[in-house]
């Protein structure tokens, strides 16, 4: 027979783990309130799985407690941005280069198959589908690193730059570059050039901070 209390803790956790996935590939923007009743429609799920599971994103920094307001995503400083950036440069560089030394051919396939993805999404102008594209590819590229520690870092760092980043398309000129760092990780992949691959992360994130940047000082004027 199964415990009550098991199935209350799996529906916790599945939507704690929905939730999290969300604000990871910026389906919130900074300063957003989030609604309980209607993130829990959305979801198809009831009112107390999902406020446990913001108190969860509470303890980890995603969101803040505003009082008398419920729940918001909190925006990022300059100074915070920038060592966001940096840090993210310094850990997804390593898992970059860490896991192109351990791709196998299928996984490689399935790398380019995801940047073509994001290429007809920016096309099309489809966020999210782009969000979700890359998320995977860059999922996919660190996890190849075989180091569950350094993945759980990068995670951490998402959780903060995810909200952000949904910004890059409130700039229309970011769209013709935002692929690039990724068909040049692919071509690096091809010459056995890990260290190629790296370089081309670290510019993938680079990139995209310099279209955000001019945000976030304005969003902290």
């Amino acid at each position: 027979m199964t415990d009550g209390r098991e199935v209350v803790t799996t529906q916790q956790d599945e939507v704690y783990g929905r939730l999290r996935q969300w604000v990871t590939v910026g389906r919130f923007v900074p300063g957003e309130r989030l609604k309980i009743r209607q993130v829990a429609a959305e979801m198809g799920v009831g009112v107390m799985p999902v406020r446990a599971a913001l108190q969860r994103l509470a303890a980890q920094g995603a969101v803040v407690n505003v009082p008398h307001a419920g729940v918001a995503v909190p925006r990022l400083t300059l100074a915070e941005f920038d060592d966001l950036t940096q840090m993210r440069m310094l850990l997804e560089g390593e898992a970059a280069e860490r896991g192109a030394l351990r791709l196998d051919a299928d996984q490689r396939g399935q790398l380019q198959t995801l940047c073509e993805r994001m290429q007809r999404a920016l096309e099309r102008g489809r966020t999210r589908d782009y969000l979700s594209a890359n998320e995977d590819f860059h999922v996919l590229l660190y996890r190849a690193a075989g180091s569950p520690t350094l993945f759980a870092l990068v995670d951490t760092l998402w959780l903060k730059a995810g909200p952000v980043s949904n910004q890059l398309f409130e700039t229309p000129e970011a769209a013709d570059s935002l692929n690039a760092a990724h068909e040049a990780a692919l071509k690096a992949l091809g010459r056995a050039d890990s260290s190629g691959v790296r370089r081309a992360i670290e510019q993938d994130i680079f990139v995209a901070a310099q279209f955000l940047r001019p945000r976030v000082r304005l969003a902290q004027d």
